[in-house]
């Protein structure tokens, strides 16, 4: 089953402790210490599969653990280093922290393997700490704590082009015509329910085009199937619009593309810098006699630079023409694939846990809290959303910030400024 979204947990594994032994040997009075160190915790790795194309198996399982370090043993054994986990995925996959929406990998171009939570360091056996002062330490070092993540997979599919329109305009049709796909066709809205993806050769020079599925009025905002599917326009450098030029179901083409404009523009307003073209399908089913529809679209769009092709995609009639100009469009771009920056970095993140903070009374009514820990905490959290600020809410008390301001009297209806970014109003 296609599938190009997915939640899932991923840890990492615990360091394992360092050991506390001595030497116990025959005719050794006093053996020193030998106590082992921990071994490392696994990795947390995604990898990318060449010949996975969806996110489906993540559908079944939700939770990758690595495996923890061994502790460490007598005789200056070693612990045993846990395996890492290597998760794999289809190209083109985004992984972003759940709580704020923040990329932390893109698994594209030349990305294709990354390190995503490290395990934990192995904790230091007591053979470490003899010294001349402490020749019989009886303490060692405990293995450092797993990274731990929500994390959301998005699949982008990676193509050139993107076909956009409303059902039954014939996408499928023109994807299996000029390409080697070979999607599901049938007279019904809603044929295709995931985007399918072919290769289109011209005299050697090849390019990839996507039918992106389910773009209605309302797809920004989840209607029908266009929200699930928008995503995967979003790496695709030229937009080729197909409308029913013949309105053989009573379908304005002006008025559509317009409206799927719309709504790419409210997905992305990004999205609306990229070239576009019309393919302006089914002219063999426009009837003699009546106005040219092709006439009044190249009227509307040929003056905005958006050049309007017609073709029928079942007999193939003008489609070199239409390819030949997308190939031209394509040679006029930069070649460097689209990538998504990385903007969240779990390391930098989980492993300063407990750098230091400030909390204290500015005045009777306003109070404040900063510090290196808390100014990561909101770059890394989306403020704006309602899961993003609770989960700064628990921050707080889990690091006693909470009972630190009712130490200091704060009230109900106090201001509690945090770091530079964040000011609220204080209640239980």
């Amino acid at each position: 089953m296609f599938a190009d979204n997915a939640r899932v947990f991923i840890k990492s594994g615990k360091g394992g402790d360092g050991h506390v032994s001595f030497r116990r040997e025959l005719f050794v009075a006093a053996g020193g210490p030998d106590g082992g160190d921990g071994g490392r915790g696994g990795d947390i790795i995604f990898q990318v599969e060449k010949g996975l194309n969806t996110l489906g198996d993540f559908r079944h399982t939700r939770k990758y653990v690595a495996e923890p370090g061994d502790n460490g043993g007598k005789k200056n054994c070693h612990g045993k280093d846990g395996k890492d986990l290597i998760i794999r995925v289809p190209e083109g996959t985004i992984i972003k922290d759940e709580l704020s929406g923040k990329v932390i990998a893109d698994m594209s171009n030349n990305n294709l393997r990354e390190v995503i939570l490290k395990g934990g360091r192995g904790g230091k056996g007591n053979m470490n700490f003899a010294t001349p002062t402490m020749q019989v330490p009886k303490f060692a070092q405990p293995g450092k704590d797993a990274q731990e993540l929500w994390v959301i997979l998005e699949l982008k599919v990676i193509a050139d082009v993107g076909l956009v329109g409303f059902p039954n305009v014939g996408k499928s049709t023109l994807l299996s015509r000029v390409t080697n796909a070979r999607p599901k066709i049938a007279n019904y809205h809603f044929t295709t329910l995931n985007p399918n993806l072919g290769v289109v050769d011209l005299d050697g020079f090849g390019f990839v085009i996507a039918d992106i599925p389910g773009l209605i009025e309302g797809a920004s905002q989840g209607t029908g199937l266009g929200h699930e599917f928008l995503k995967h326009i979003e790496r695709t450098k030229v937009l080729i619009h197909m409308v029913d030029v013949a309105s053989t179901e009573g379908r304005d083409p002006i008025t559509d593309i317009n409206t799927i404009n719309g709504e790419l523009e409210a997905y992305n307003p990004d999205l609306m810098k990229r070239p576009q073209v019309i393919a302006a399908n089914k002219i063999d089913a426009i009837f003699e006699g009546d106005e040219n529809p092709v006439d009044k679209l190249k009227a509307e769009f040929e003056p905005k630079g958006i050049k309007v092709f017609p073709i029928s995609a079942v007999s193939g009639k003008g489609l070199n023409e239409l390819l030949y100009y997308v190939k031209e469009l394509l040679d006029g771009l930069d070649n460097t694939p689209i990538i998504f920056e990385k903007e969240f970095f779990p390391k930098d993140l989980l492993d300063n846990r407990n750098e230091p903070f400030s909390v204290e009374k500015v005045d009777e009514t306003t109070y404040y809290v900063g510090g290196p820990r808390i100014e990561k905490m909101l770059g890394y959290t989306n403020l704006d959303d309602e899961k993003g600020f609770n989960f700064f809410q628990k921050f707080l008390k889990e690091k006693g910030i909470i009972d630190k301001l009712k130490e200091l009297g704060i009230q109900e209806g106090d201001t509690v400024k945090v770091g530079t970014e964040l000011e609220f109003d204080y209640y239980e």
